[in-house]
């Protein structure tokens, strides 16, 4: 069936995302975490005990959705919060053992999700590719 529609950078973005949400999705949900969580689990796996604030700066997400998201993964077993020594308003995001020992199980998982959608590409198709939607974030990040 063909699309009338015409196709702009928008759509195709937004239809992209979604595509490798669902393939993450099908894939995360064996190891108890879902695709909106790994980036926080990426960021967690690089450095413990981050803020809300410091993890919202560097996952570039709204402050409602990062909010969302660790009452999730709290609720999942994955994170544990502490209050932050210095400053007893601020509160440490920690892993949980679970959430530790799934990092490299995750990343295998995510690897898989991405070589099905890029499925056919070319080695360097896809650095392209990722350089593209690099390139094009920056930019956004701009506005």
């Amino acid at each position: 069936m063909a699309n009338d529609r015409p196709e702009s950078a928008t759509q195709l973005a937004t239809q992209f995302a979604r595509s490798v949400t669902r393939a993450l999705q099908s894939r995360a949900v064996r190891l108890g975490f879902s695709p909106g969580q790994f980036p926080v689990l990426l960021e967690l796996w690089e450095e413990e005990g981050l803020t809300q604030r410091q993890l919202l700066d560097r996952v570039d997400v709204e402050q409602a959705t990062m909010a969302n998201t660790l009452a999730r993964m709290e609720r999942d077993g994955l994170i544990e919060r502490r209050v932050h020594p210095r400053d007893k308003r601020a509160q440490q995001i920690f892993l949980t053992e679970k959430a530790r020992t799934m990092r490299e199980e995750a990343l295998v998982l995510v690897r898989e999700a991405e070589d099905a959608v890029l499925s056919g590409f070319r080695r360097f198709e896809k650095e392209l590719l990722k350089e593209y939607i690099r390139w094009a974030i920056a930019n956004a990040r701009k506005l």
